[in-house]
This record gives C-alpha cells, structure tokens and sequence, in this order.
C-alpha cells in the first residue's frame, strides 16, 4: 500500500517511525453496546507500545442524548491536551478488529482542523498477527498545546441532511449491512425504525476491507463506489447507525481523492427515532 500520513500507515511505517519524537499513537477501539468486551480494559492489558486510549464514549458531547456525538471544541482541546498531543505531533489512530472505530477519530481530528493524522492499516489485528511488541505500560502524559478549528464543512446535522435528501445537492451513502439499509431486519437499538434515509445508496463498510482488516486498494475502492453508482465528483455525506463506520466511508473516499464528504453524526440513531422523518424500506 502507499503510505499516506493524512489517511492511511501500514504497520511496517509504524514500527520505523514508533519512537519518533514527534508521533503519537492512539487506541480507539470501541465495542459496539451488546458486546460484552471493555476497550478501556483490553488496552490496559495490551496495547502498541506509547499508545494512549482514546474513548470516544467519553471524549463526546454529554449534553446529547445520542451516543459518542462530537464534543464541544473546547472539551476535545482539554482531552487532547491533557493527553499529550499537541501542535507538531504526527497522530496515528488504531483499533482491534482493524479498521473500525479509529477512521471515526481520525475524522474528528480533521473537523477540529489536524490533518497530520493517519489511520493504522490492519489496526492491533495486523499487527498482532505479525507478531510486533506491545505492552501494559501506560504512556507518561504531559500536557501539550492544542490548537482546533472546527471545519463546519465535515460534520451535518439532522435538518441539514433532510434538506439534502429533500433536494438532492448531496449524495448520501449509508455504511450499514445491506439487509438494515433494505429495513429488512430489526435495529439494534429497540427504539429505533428499521429503513433508510430516503434517496440514499448503500456501500456496506466491510466491502471496502480486505479480510485482514485493511483497506482494498484504490482500484478495488473505485470499483465498490462506482458499483453503486456513487458519484466521486459530487458532495456526499456518509452515514451509518451512529456515526462510526460511517468515517470508514469517508476514509476510502478521501484515498481516492475525494474532498467534498461529511458525515451525518446522528446518523440511523437519530434518524431512526423521528417518526415524522421519512423512512424508506425495500
């Protein structure tokens, strides 16, 4: 794969660059709410050495009824801060199952305005696999100075996506399996309606991994977005359940080049919940 230290590091650029200065690591594994496993625990046990863990339970809006929502800037520069990253650090996001939950970091990171930020390929799955060190130690933290813009640009709300799919002057893909996107099958979350946003194109976010936990090649990822008639020219705005796997989409489309994507970070868990929000099935 081509190295790219604003989307995508393979292992092998993490273990050459693990003890630069100027690199800070991060696990952001999240399990989803019926998973009976503790991210916060697992790290402790193991985890690629100088790593930090990133919560994104935590480090979320509290004021929100929905879950891990993006925080007030000013929260995300406090924990960003007390965390040891700061201007000039080279940041890199991983997670056990591979790609998962770390794209979600890596583009929160970008709506506060860093972009020397990168995703591990394969995640603490690869790496295991490869059989590379990790350890118990938890990092020494120093507090660092953060500096955050938010780019309004990234992140949609629930009006501002039903205007969209109203008018049709975005694209909306959806990252769920296929049988939750055809409201074939009941939502995880009991509350919530099973469907779709109207209008909106599918692109499971398996299809765009490779079974090791990698992401396919650029030529493969054109292949899945074309299949599904996505525009790559065209503004979009990604969605998922509740805003995590809807990143990965955002991921592979900023590898092959596109700009103009957000994500909806309500998604289905807050679409879902609205009766008088249109829903389509099938």
């Amino acid at each position: 794969m081509q190295n790219d230290p604003q989307t995508l590091v393979s292992t092998q650029w993490l273990a050459d660059h693990l003890n630069a200065p100027d690199v800070r690591i991060l696990d952001a594994t999240y399990f989803m709410p019926d998973d009976i496993r503790d991210a916060r625990v697992e790290y402790g046990a193991a985890h690629i050495p100088g790593a930090r863990y990133f919560d994104i339970d935590d480090i979320a809006d509290s004021r929100s009824q929905l879950p891990h929502m993006v925080p007030p800037v000013e929260k995300f520069i406090s924990r960003m801060r007390a965390m040891g990253i700061g201007d000039g650090h080279r940041v890199i996001v991983y997670d056990t199952y591979g790609i998962f939950s770390s794209p979600r970091v890596w583009w929160m990171f970008r709506l506060f305005g860093k972009h020397d930020v990168a995703v591990l390929d394969g995640g603490m799955k690869k790496w295991l696999a490869e059989g590379r060190a990790v350890d118990d130690v938890a990092p020494l933290l120093r507090d660092r100075h953060f500096t955050a813009r938010r780019n309004a640009a990234l992140i949609k709300d629930v009006t501002q996506v039903a205007a969209s799919a109203k008018l049709r002057d975005a694209q909306i893909i959806d990252a769920r399996a296929p049988e939750r996107f055809k409201g074939k099958v009941p939502e995880a979350r009991g509350e919530l309606r099973s469907g779709r946003i109207p209008g909106s194109l599918n692109v499971y976010y398996q299809d765009v991994l490779n079974g090791d936990g990698t992401m396919k090649n650029p030529k493969k990822l054109q292949a899945i977005f074309d299949m599904a008639k996505v525009d790559l020219t065209a503004p979009t705005i990604t969605t998922c359940g509740s805003g995590v796997t809807a990143a990965i989409l955002s991921l592979a489309m900023e590898r092959l080049g596109h700009k103009q994507n957000a994500v909806y970070d309500g998604s289905w868990s807050e679409w879902g919940m609205y009766n008088d929000l249109k829903a389509e099935v099938g």
